[in-house]
């Protein structure tokens, strides 16, 4: 599978999309893209993504507004936590995601982004 999970009104995403090519995969039909607003990530999508990642918490973003606003940062979340809170809101989940084969790059970090840049260069 080649997939990207990622919102198509966040700036971030869409420089990410340009900057490793995807953009133009995703015309040629050779990745396809969800974005997480208009389509929402099912339990069997966020499950797979946390069986690549090894965990929900990976998928999970501090950087959510929502993560401030409902106290989150003081309580003690559990991986079941984690997953609801994806599940419940799209903005929890670490964006983008991208899923090529057996190989998830999480987020915009430049870690995971250049990861991402070098496989794609490999399809």
């Amino acid at each position: 599978m080649k997939k990207m999970y990622h919102l198509a009104t966040c700036t971030t995403c869409q420089a990410i999309i340009k900057e490793t090519g995807i953009g133009k995969l995703a015309e040629a039909g050779k990745i396809e893209m969800q974005d997480i607003k208009t389509e929402k990530i099912t339990p069997a999508q966020l499950d797979q993504m946390k069986e690549m990642a090894g965990s929900y918490e990976a998928l999970f973003s501090r950087r959510a507004m929502k993560y401030k606003e409902l106290g989150l940062k003081d309580k003690a979340l559990t991986e079941k936590d984690y997953r609801n809170y994806i599940l419940e809101e799209y903005t929890f989940l670490k964006r983008p995601v991208t899923i090529l084969g057996k190989q998830i790059f999480i987020g915009s970090e430049k870690k995971p982004v250049e990861a991402l840049k070098t496989a794609i260069k490999s399809l």
